[in-house]
């Protein structure tokens, strides 16, 4: 039966290591403990492989020093199961035998021994093969409370992300809720919006608006950076240029008759340029196009501040880009935009392309620009509307090959079909 040296293995104090001796003979078991005590270590013994698994079920050893030949069970076989049982806590094997074979030793490295000791037993030597099982042990808890501490951290990790996740999910729908409606006919005019984020939120920003009985007003935003410090930036210029309560849109005036009228795209982006600077407490900057249209004449307003050029896909298939280029909003006090007047005509079309289209890259590193725009619009001349757009994001991950892209994409299209000209 299995002996714990008249100490219960259970009760065991925690300190020092806990050695199990097995052996068939009883002597050998009897002078191969005492020397351990006498070194300080706590000792185990079974006088067969069954009776030591039946001690390492209740409580796994530090070290183990079993005889190889032994009726029942041999060393070799309680060395492999124990390999198997010991999963989460490593135990140390020692080997007692009188075999010298270098085949036998090599099998038995490979069951999982970790050293060998041969008949007779010397002191010396078991106290060095010992101090090894000692380093060994104590490399591998260093280990296991460092994996242990790196699982920790990432299930903290997870469960920190998993919640950024979650809120990140729903700031997304609270930032595609700025663009509500995607397509809308104005009368004369038709006007989509696309705005995809790279990432959960972005920080481009797309719009329109009834400026008065005869006109609509249209913008492109594209705030620097993709995080959430520029999907919050949007937000905020969201406030400032709004459909829905045209008293607080910097970019309507109300005249005599209590009417709403655009106000000029370049005073607009520069009292914005103020407000970023003034009021704000941010490094952030961005770029932005800004237009007015005449639902009657056609007559088109534009300022542009750094934004790219926008494009006028003219009804005879011409392709134009217009704008003067500008500076960023929020970065120069007092930065002056200019104002430049277009002619639409019936049939004509004009794209507000961020610099996510513009920019998109190809496998072999340059960019799309303009030759990959005026590929675009010939290949999707005869599309209108939503599924123009769709036709772009389309055409840029085909040109991209991928379906990540680098960078937000949005876009305002706007098709004319008045009658009148300037």
């Amino acid at each position: 039966m299995a002996q714990t040296a008249n100490i219960p293995h259970e009760a065991l104090p925690a300190k020092g290591r806990r050695i199990l001796v097995v052996d068939d003979s009883r002597l050998q078991r009897k002078i191969t403990s005492t020397m351990l005590r006498r070194w300080g270590f706590e000792v185990l013994e079974a006088a067969s492989g069954k009776d030591a698994l039946e001690i390492a079920q209740d409580y796994m050893p530090d070290l183990i020093i079993s005889d190889w030949m032994m009726p029942g069970m041999t060393g070799l076989e309680l060395c492999q199961e124990i390999r198997q049982k010991s999963k989460d806590r490593y135990c140390y094997f020692i080997l007692v035998t009188s075999k010298s074979e270098k085949a036998e030793v090599a099998r038995g490295l490979d069951i999982g021994a970790d050293d060998f000791l041969s008949k007779p037993v010397n002191a010396s030597e078991l106290q060095a093969r010992i101090a090894a099982g000692e380093r060994i042990i104590t490399m591998q808890e260093e280990l296991q409370t460092k994996n242990r501490l790196i699982s920790d951290t990432l299930s903290e990790l997870q469960r920190l992300y998993t919640a950024v996740d979650n809120d990140l999910v729903e700031a997304k729908k609270l930032q595609q809720s700025l663009v509500r409606d995607r397509h809308r006919s104005f009368g004369s005019c038709e006007i989509s919006l696309l705005l995809n984020s790279a990432g959960h939120v972005g920080g481009d920003l797309v719009g329109m608006y009834q400026a008065g009985p005869d006109h609509v007003g249209f913008y492109g935003i594209d705030v620097s950076g993709h995080g959430i410090s520029s999907a919050l930036m949007t937000a905020r210029l969201a406030g400032y240029l709004s459909s829905s309560e045209p008293e607080h849109n910097l970019a309507l005036r109300v005249d005599h008759m209590g009417l709403s009228r655009p106000r000029d795209p370049a005073k607009v982006i520069s009292d914005l340029n103020r407000l970023v600077l003034e009021e704000m407490t941010t490094d952030l900057y961005f770029t932005m196009l800004l237009a007015h249209l005449d639902l009657g004449t056609g007559a088109l307003e534009v300022a542009q501040a750094g934004h790219p050029h926008p494009v006028i896909l003219r009804a005879d298939g011409r392709f134009e880009t217009i704008g003067e280029g500008g500076l960023p909003v929020g970065l120069i006090p007092k930065a002056e935009f200019d104002t430049t007047t277009h002619a639409l005509r019936s049939g004509d079309r004009i794209l507000i392309l961020s610099d996510g289209v513009t920019e998109c890259p190809m496998p072999d590193g340059r960019m799309i620009e303009d030759m990959g725009l005026d590929v675009f619009a010939r290949g999707f001349s005869t599309e209108t509307g939503p599924a123009l757009l769709d036709g772009l994001m389309w055409h840029l991950t085909q040109t991209a090959q991928t379906d990540r892209l680098p960078d937000d994409v949005s876009a305002v299209l706007v098709e004319f079909y008045g009658s009148h000209l300037i």
